[in-house]
């Protein structure tokens, strides 16, 4: 199994060693590409539009390719972020704005419906519900059907101050999750997946979207006829 792991920090925290424990878990570290920001994206979306029509016109494209690529290849996905002032941190926030042409609303990938994600976030206290909800409602409107969610407030400001009994919850919650992950069948869209993108053809088929060439891109993949991401021709 195929894994990138996105880290919405640099440094190796709590969060980071979370996702990682998941990842190794489930497959050898030879399966697993891991990206750091903002080390491997260290931009905020300028908001020019120019990606509307051609997301190679984004000023930092090649960058951004190298990510999505992997992403892409990947079979499973492991967001994590530390919880900065309730929310999640800058650096993933900016990176959910310089991909949000993978929403279903403009150009949605494919391969995303047929993916698995896990959204990890920590905490000294609270607030890792919506560090973790602005990460998870990103991954449901690039339409990735089933997203594993896991916030723990760990009482420490790093990974070496967590206690030894909240590290022994840890590891079991991560073997329950990697089990999870490991054993479940061929990803299924559910109907959540399904009503959103239905919502978004309406609009692209009554020329609501943000540009022709968005309409266009549905038009080409069949998606305003009978073809449907999830199904297989």
């Amino acid at each position: 199994m195929k894994i990138v792991l996105i880290h919405g920090q640099n440094h190796k925290g709590s969060s980071y060693h979370i996702g990682r424990m998941i990842a190794e878990k489930i497959t050898d570290q030879k399966e697993i590409t891991e990206f750091f920001l903002p080390r491997d994206l260290n931009h905020f979306c300028t908001g020019c539009y120019s990606c509307i029509d051609d997301d190679s016109r984004c000023p930092y494209a090649a960058e951004k390719r190298i990510i999505m690529e992997a992403v892409e290849e990947a079979d499973l996905l492991i967001l994590t972020t530390p919880t900065y002032c309730m929310r999640a941190s800058a650096p993933m926030k900016a990176f959910i704005d310089l991909t949000f042409t993978y929403w279903m609303v403009h150009r949605p990938r494919a391969c995303m419906f047929e993916k698995r994600a896990v959204v990890v976030s920590t905490a000294a206290g609270t607030g890792t519900a919506s560090a973790i909800g602005d990460v998870a409602i990103a991954l449901e409107y690039w339409g990735v059907p089933q997203i594993v969610k896991y916030g723990i407030a760990v009482q420490a400001s790093g990974w070496d101050a967590v206690s030894d009994k909240k590290k022994a919850q840890i590891d079991k919650d991560t073997d329950q999750i990697a089990a999870k992950l490991s054993h479940a069948s061929q990803t299924r869209v559910g109907l959540k997946t399904k009503m959103l993108f239905s919502m978004m053809r309406m609009m692209q088929k009554n020329n609501w979207g943000s540009s022709p060439a968005e309409k266009q891109y549905w038009i080409d993949r069949g998606w305003l006829g009978r073809a449907r991401p999830w199904k297989k021709n």
